[in-house]
């Protein structure tokens, strides 16, 4: 929905992908804020299924609003021109800096995630307040408001992501619902509440279906599943319990 405002943000502001980037990012914080304080707050006592059933039902809200606000056509998202050149690897091939410009991204804000989980206050706080709610209450920490400012970050990383991969692969009703899938298989197979897990099980995933393209094309698609079932016939709670 952002990159709707695409020609009225580049016209008023200018910098067209970045300012997008920047105005995207804003909005779904505080969207992110907003959905926590009227939709997920009540949830935290609950069953965690409560909280998947509450997120895809609003899945289901937003993309029908988005179909009935923008439509249902694809719309196509320009490189910017300053990251719009391919490097050359041989004579015959070259590989675009735009891809490499998502993979350091990507790197920076793991490396950026671990460093706040593992070394400040705050990564802290979040860490002691995922395992146990009432304790940190007790110590006098505003577990509601803590619960409220990760909500609204993890909202506005996935929005991050579906920005920058838009010039890859267009925008589309539906594009993010493949990666829902596979951030449901990434949570299981980490660990339900596991921040670590859920890093470790991310780079397990992309570097099986990765290979699996490659080296298994006809069963790629049902790898993810059987690493999955695997694991979990392993390790039933995940790799890492909470």
């Amino acid at each position: 929905m952002a990159y709707a405002l695409a020609p009225f943000v580049s016209v008023s502001f200018g910098g067209g992908f970045f300012s997008v980037l920047v105005l995207g990012i804003v909005l779904s914080v505080v969207l992110g804020y907003l959905l926590e304080w009227l939709f997920f707050s009540y949830l935290y006592k609950r069953e965690h299924l409560q909280q998947v059933l509450m997120t895809y039902g609003l899945i289901l809200v937003f993309e029908e609003l988005r179909s009935i606000l923008i439509g249902d056509d694809v719309h196509g998202v320009n490189i910017p021109p300053i990251l719009d050149v391919s490097i050359p690897l041989n004579d015959m091939m070259t590989y675009p800096l735009y891809r490499i410009f998502i993979s350091s991204v990507c790197l920076l804000l793991c490396i950026g995630m671990w460093f706040v989980f593992t070394r400040t206050r705050l990564g802290m706080m979040i860490r002691a307040g995922s395992t146990n709610r009432e304790m940190v209450q007790s110590l006098g920490i505003d577990i509601t408001l803590l619960y409220r400012v990760v909500f609204a970050a993890g909202v506005a990383l996935a929005a991050f992501a579906g920005m920058i991969a838009a010039p890859i692969s267009s925008v589309y009703p539906g594009m993010g619902d493949g990666v829902l899938i596979i951030c449901f298989v990434v949570v299981i197979i980490g660990g339900v509440g596991s921040i670590k897990g859920a890093m470790m099980a991310a780079l397990l995933i992309g570097l099986v279906d990765t290979f699996g393209k490659l080296l298994l094309p006809q069963v790629a698609g049902v790898l993810v599943y059987v690493l999955m079932a695997l694991i979990l016939l392993w390790r039933p709670r995940g790799l890492f319990k909470v």
